[in-house]
């Protein structure tokens, strides 16, 4: 006899938290279950983090949206209190293990179609998601990032010393993890600062549930990245190579990083999505912090789509 699938879970309300939302346990695959933020009525919108954050980055955007759409914000797997599974393989932090996360996540809820919006990390799961299941990924938004394998492709020269972090926790297991939790605080506490172009952003209770939750994820978030710089590359060579691209209509917002490293932001995304929207904002990195009003307002403009 088959045994029972398991079910959400309702949890405590951590604090800080998604005002007005509902908190829940959800298994997504063997030993992984997603800490996820649940709230609303009407068509599912799937709200997933960046670095170094939680699904707390999405608190307003979350609370507009849930006036009309049922949302849902996950930590992702290895981030915040989601599960962390250990990565002998080099294959559980894969884009396509989480975007398969996030698809088991919305099933797990009800939702065989859904609308999805990734920041940072989370836009890459994104992409992966809407590039692996079409048909189930309806419209997607990206803030402030490229396509991972467009990523390696910008990052030369000088310039590249920008994304230093991205070839450090690409080393092989070992290093990476030692230099950081030797001091966590300082590394991730430094792209809260320097990425943050206004800083009441992110009051300080908010600040320190990042650092906390990061300082207990060192050799998740490390397996994350580097995972980017091998795997996630190769799925994406191959779909650039098969001429797969995302069908849905593809909202992006982002800071003019091309300006400062030398690319046409905008072209590289066209390249995967035909159906595009891009714009260049003047917010800062952690911009559903920062603009939570006009990043709703794009996302909803792109569901009408």
């Amino acid at each position: 006899m088959p045994l029972p699938t398991p079910r959400p879970t309702p949890v405590p309300t951590p604090s800080p938290a998604v005002p007005g939302f509902e908190y829940l346990r959800v298994p997504v695959a063997d030993g992984v279950a997603l800490h996820t933020a649940v709230a609303g009525s009407g068509s599912p919108v799937v709200l997933l983090h960046g670095f170094p954050q939680t699904h707390l980055m999405w608190r307003h955007v979350a609370a507009d949206l849930a006036a009309d759409h049922t949302v849902i914000c996950p930590d992702l797997r290895g981030y915040g209190a989601s599960d962390k599974p250990t990565d002998p393989e080099g294959t559980a932090y894969s884009k396509r293990t989480m975007a398969a996360d996030v698809v088991a996540l919305a099933r797990a809820l009800g939702h065989d179609r859904f609308a999805l919006a990734g920041h940072d990390r989370g836009a890459l799961v994104a992409v992966r998601a809407g590039l692996d299941h079409p048909d189930t990924v309806t419209h997607l938004a990206a803030l402030d990032v490229l396509p991972t394998l467009d990523t390696w492709e910008v990052m030369h020269g000088t310039t590249a010393a920008v994304g230093f972090h991205l070839y450090l926790m690409a080393q092989p297991p070992g290093l990476p993890e030692t230099m950081i939790g030797a001091s966590a605080d300082a590394f991730f506490g430094h792209f809260l600062d320097l990425w943050a172009r206004d800083p009441e952003a992110l009051p300080d209770e908010v600040r320190a549930a990042y650092l906390s939750a990061c300082r207990a994820a060192v050799p998740s978030i490390v397996a994350d990245y580097r995972a980017s710089a091998g795997t996630d590359v190769d799925h994406d060579r191959a779909d650039r190579e098969a001429g797969r691209r995302l069908r849905m209509p593809v909202t992006v917002l982002q800071q003019d990083w091309g300006a400062a490293l030398g690319f046409d932001a905008a072209a590289r995304w066209r390249a995967w999505a035909p159906d595009l929207h891009h714009a260049t904002v003047p917010y800062g990195h952690f911009m559903a912090e920062e603009a939570p009003a006009e990043v709703a307002s794009a996302l909803r403009a792109l569901l009408t789509r």
